[in-house]
């Protein structure tokens, strides 16, 4: 993939700077349909030199500038993930693409499994922290600047984004979980050894992606935020398998909470 050419295609397609991006994850594509999306400009993942078209089902593939809730967004419909075989380099190129554009704030969204007893299927989790498995850093290989070597990453979720999540979640009379979530390569499910382990671990949640983009996109600068919508409890704490449906209809179940949510915040981020 050559960066730059992607750079120069997305520069001159968007209409502006976004202020904010908002990454949707599976099941969760709705704003990508809606009327904020239809009156504004679609750009295909596949517009963009070296970015392929999504293979998993509920990625749209486009990014979709608009005026939502009455601020300039870009929504990213889809992401690219680890196991589709992609290099890292993929997965988080739209992070460094974000943050060349002059974005300044992200909230990445994703399905996860619960692997906190106390949570339940459908609810909404502000990420906390995060734990990186997937055994692969994104930014291993020469720096790519201007962001620093060894970025920090003690609050990597932001804590000010983080309380005006909780703040929306209570004036919608939401219940929003908060917790620490783990990512994972994929694409299969986890056993239920490794669920034990990543609950010892401190793990509330478990999935196979964001983590990459988050570390990215704080080497970018940008402030992160992030939700996980908890489409299924994982491997061993119920006595059932898990599938990939299962997960798109938890997503689609919990959608209008899930879009009450993000209007909510969008409409509170300070200006």
């Amino acid at each position: 993939m050559t960066a730059a050419a992607a750079l120069q295609v997305l520069t001159a397609k968007a209409p502006f700077v976004p202020e904010l991006v908002i990454v949707l994850g599976s099941g969760l594509g709705s704003l990508a349909v809606g009327p904020e999306a239809q009156a504004g400009l679609a750009i295909p993942f596949t517009d963009l030199p070296g970015f392929p078209a999504p293979t998993v089902e509920g990625h749209g593939g486009r990014l979709v500038f608009c005026e939502f809730e009455g601020r300039k967004v870009l929504l990213q419909a889809g992401r690219f993930h680890f196991y589709e075989g992609h290099p890292m380099s993929l997965v988080v190129a739209p992070m460094r693409l974000y943050g060349r554009l002059g974005v300044k704030s992200i909230l990445l969204t994703n399905a996860a499994g619960a692997l906190n007893p106390a949570f339940g299927v459908g609810e909404l989790m502000a990420l906390t922290d995060h734990i990186n498995f997937f055994g692969a850093n994104p930014l291993v290989g020469p720096n790519v600047g201007p962001g620093p070597r060894f970025p920090d990453m003690t609050a990597i979720y932001d804590p000010a984004f983080r309380a005006l999540l909780h703040s929306c979640a209570q004036d919608l009379g939401q219940t929003l979980r908060e917790g620490v979530y783990l990512g994972l390569t994929g694409p299969s499910y986890e056993t239920p050894a490794e669920i034990r382990a990543f609950r010892v671990m401190g793990a509330d949640a478990v999935g196979m992606s964001t983590v990459p983009e988050a570390i990215v996109a704080r080497q970018e600068g940008l402030k992160v935020a992030g939700i996980s919508c908890l489409c299924n409890m994982a491997a061993g704490i119920l006595p059932q398998a898990l599938t990939h449906q299962e997960v798109l209809e938890a997503g689609a179940a919990a959608a209008g909470r899930f879009e009450a949510l993000v209007r909510a915040f969008v409409r509170g981020l300070p200006a």
